[in-house]
């Protein structure tokens, strides 16, 4: 697989088949989300996959009304564990683990990309709202609601700035 043509070619997907995503593929993403680097290796993330279609659209509702949320078959909640972050205090707590769940689910987008999949990281979302839907305990913190599905269209590439613009080479 040629990663940079694959980082180049992902496309935020907000149009979804109603197509279910096979176990064996689904268990591919779940391996990327483990095998992600983590901070300390602490890994302090945890994952939902919903998959039922009551809670997806409260999902959806609770992200402001986002809904083609509902629309994938499948919405993965990535949440941060302050419990086991707390050994590197508060900035393991309010950065490591949103960098681990952020590092965890860009592997998986690649690896979705890669099997024909779409995705989109939602953050525009009422956290209080997710955690009851999802009866999180109180150390998880979901940073992250992607929907997941077979895209029904894929947009045109956004405009990205130039090397110059985001890159700044020190010597």
């Amino acid at each position: 697989m040629d990663i940079l043509r694959a980082v180049r070619e992902r496309r935020s997907i907000r149009d979804f088949q109603k197509k279910t995503i096979p176990d064996e593929l689904l268990d591919k993403l779940m391996e990327a989300l483990i095998w992600a680097p983590s901070a300390g290796n602490l890994q302090a993330r945890k994952f939902y996959f919903v998959r039922n279609e009551k809670m997806r659209k409260m999902l959806a509702q609770a992200a402001l009304n986002q809904n083609f949320i509902a629309d994938a078959p499948l919405v993965i909640v990535g949440c941060s564990d302050s419990r086991i972050s707390s050994k590197y205090g508060e900035r393991g707590v309010e950065l490591y683990t949103i960098q681990d769940v952020a590092l965890s689910i860009m592997g998986m987008m690649l690896v979705a990309h890669e099997n024909g999949l779409g995705s989109t990281w939602v953050g525009a979302f009422q956290e209080r709202e997710v955690v009851r839907i999802l009866n999180l305990p109180r150390h998880l913190r979901p940073v992250t609601i992607v929907p997941v599905g077979y895209p029904s269209k894929i947009p045109s590439p956004p405009p990205r700035v130039s090397k110059k613009e985001a890159v700044e080479v020190v010597e």
